[in-house]
């Protein structure tokens, strides 16, 4: 069976969006520009989301202290030594909140991407409330000679839990930033976090029908790992029954309820986070990847013979 979205998997998929776009596939490469974020140097808290532990996340080739171009080179290199050769790739500023500096800078390392070889577009991963007017406009003009997405750390759809990872903006902020986004045509991914205390997967369910109204363009889905050495992790520790834990089995069966419900317009980056274990303080994945994810997600999804959307109001 082939889907509208032109695939043979039962959801729309990241390599079927680029394939639509391009016409073959593109990495991504993640670099470490430098930036920080609001509620980590005082402007509206300290101490970063609770669940943030910024190492845990990104490659071992992601050094700020590098330029640009440098950590595209080690990222290359480290992708050639396991046999996965890279000529086509976007530039993924992940680290931190990556319009959180004045214009100038930000043009500075944007435009240092833009004119690495290779290069097809670059992502911006950005909190809400860092895309003041004047960065909008830039991103436009950017937007207009390249590929470019800005990815919006949505996390949760609802008050209390914002307020509760110390997040520093509410849901109104984040509805906002990616409306004004979608005013200037720049495509915009999501980022979801199953998991955070006090949610359940009933809120979740809910939440679809504002994140299907939403104009994004792709949406990442994770469940919440908790990382050694954050806040969380301690609230975890003392608070442990506000805290909804998955088995990968129930997970894989939330995702395709979730699935069957989700816009088919919106493409599908991911359905889970992969940290290394070492960093973790809660285990009951360990040993589980994202690729197991996605097989058991299409799986039951074909055993329903269902599809993304397929519930979809």
């Amino acid at each position: 069976m082939q889907y509208p979205w032109g695939g043979k998997e039962p959801f729309y998929t990241y390599h079927q969006y680029l394939h639509n776009i391009f016409g073959f596939q593109i990495r991504k490469l993640p670099v470490d520009a430098g930036f920080t974020c609001p509620n980590r140097d005082g402007t509206v808290g300290v101490g970063g989301c609770t669940f943030c532990l910024n190492e845990a996340f990104a490659p071992s080739y992601c050094d700020s202290r590098h330029s640009i171009a440098q950590q595209v080179n080690d990222g290359i290199a480290f992708h050639a030594q396991r046999r996965r050769p890279i000529d086509k790739f976007f530039i993924y500023f992940q680290s931190f909140s990556n319009t959180y500096a004045p214009l100038e800078q930000l043009k500075k390392r944007f435009e240092e991407a833009m004119a690495i070889p290779g290069v097809k577009g670059i992502i911006i991963a950005t909190r809400p409330d860092c895309l003041r007017e004047e960065v909008l406009d830039y991103l436009a003009e950017l937007q207009a000679r390249t590929y470019l997405c800005v990815e919006i750390g949505i996390e949760s759809l609802h008050e209390e839990t914002l307020q509760r990872i110390n997040r520093g903006h509410g849901v109104a902020c984040t509805l906002q930033a990616i409306k004004f986004l979608a005013e200037r045509s720049i495509p915009t991914s999501g980022h979801l976090i199953f998991g955070l205390p006090g949610e359940n997967p009933d809120d979740w369910m809910r939440d679809i029908r504002t994140i299907n109204h939403l104009p994004l363009t792709t949406l990442k889905l994770h469940q919440l790992q908790i990382i050694q050495n954050t806040p969380i992790a301690i609230e975890h520790e003392t608070c442990p029954r506000d805290f909804y834990h998955f088995t990968v089995t129930e997970y894989m069966a939330f995702l395709a309820d979730f699935i069957e419900r989700l816009n088919p317009e919106i493409a599908i980056e991911r359905f889970a986070n992969e940290v290394p274990p070492r960093y973790l303080t809660v285990r009951e994945w360990e040993g589980t990847r994202h690729q197991d994810i996605i097989d058991g997600v299409c799986q039951l999804l074909q055993e329903r013979h269902s599809w993304q959307g397929k519930l979809f109001v």
